[in-house]
């Protein structure tokens, strides 16, 4: 079980800065209306005015500090985002973003780590903004069994990993639909937080070729699967899991707020069956 440092501070995306030519305002008015919100409705969740806030989003008003982290709460702004929301109106970033391996994460790299080896035999990893995998168990080093030296170092990214051809793939036996729902879930990240990393991995991976033949003539288990599954080939076995993503609640820190920790329950009893029998 390893658990890395994801690079330098500013690696999943550039260092909050006030847009060119855009003061707070026209940003609070995107976020609101991405979140679909009304000037109104999100005066009566911040305990303001929608004359305030109209003010506001057209620059006749200047936020105070608090105000600004008010809205931004109201309307689930992500934590980066927030510190660019505070440059943009003036006043200092409020959220730290510590390196992962400085010692104030010491706790929280400990607590990883025991959660992620409690979990064993299943598979288990975290990953940062744009699944740069900085901590995995044996679960997950099973799976990657065979994966070419050049996709696991320096910093191996979970959806490179899973979606090149050289990579898990060929072995994924319901590619078109497990690459289609890790697409969707990018492309949700990139909708909630305009990252232009996470944007050129996307770009990267939708564009990798699918491996001819998968997919095809392969019987599916008559199995009720109660969520979609991935369907791996391991050693002449198809293990079969079901994919759960937790994040820390509430964080306060631009780094913690961009971890995601991703764990593989099996989907049948053949699978778990087998995972037991490693650690038999």
């Amino acid at each position: 079980m390893t658990l890395v440092a994801s690079g330098p501070a500013d690696s999943p995306a550039a260092s909050p800065t006030a847009p060119d030519g855009k003061g707070v305002g026209p940003l609070l008015r995107a976020w609101r209306e991405r979140r679909r919100v009304s000037q109104l409705e999100l005066a009566l969740r911040a305990d303001s005015s929608a004359r305030h806030i109209s003010f506001v989003e057209t620059g006749r008003a200047r936020p105070s500090e608090e105000m600004v982290l008010r809205l931004a709460e109201h309307l689930d702004v992500p934590v980066r985002e927030r510190n660019a929301l505070l440059l943009a109106a003036g006043y200092a970033p409020h959220y730290p973003k510590t390196p992962l391996d400085d010692p104030a994460l010491d706790t929280l790299r400990d607590g990883m780590e025991r959660l992620i080896g409690g979990y064993e035999p299943y598979p288990a990893l975290v990953v940062d903004a744009t699944y740069t995998v900085v901590a995995a168990n044996r679960g997950v080093a099973m799976l990657l069994q065979g994966v070419p030296e050049s996709l696991l170092a320096p910093a191996p990214n979970a959806m490179r990993l899973t979606l090149h051809p050289e990579g898990l793939a060929p072995r994924i036996r319901n590619l078109r639909e497990w690459r289609g729902h890790l697409l969707e879930q990018m492309e949700r990240q990139i909708a909630l937080h305009r990252s232009a990393a996470l944007r050129e991995l996307y770009e990267e991976v939708a564009a990798y070729p699918v491996p001819a033949g998968v997919d095809e003539g392969r019987p599916v288990e008559p199995v009720a699967y109660f969520a979609l599954p991935l369907r791996i080939e391991h050693e002449g076995r198809v293990l079969s899991f079901v994919s759960s993503i937790s994040t820390f609640n509430t964080p306060m820190d631009v780094t913690v707020a961009e971890l995601a920790i991703e764990t593989f329950l099996p989907a049948d009893p053949a699978t778990a069956k087998y995972l037991q029998s490693l650690v038999g």
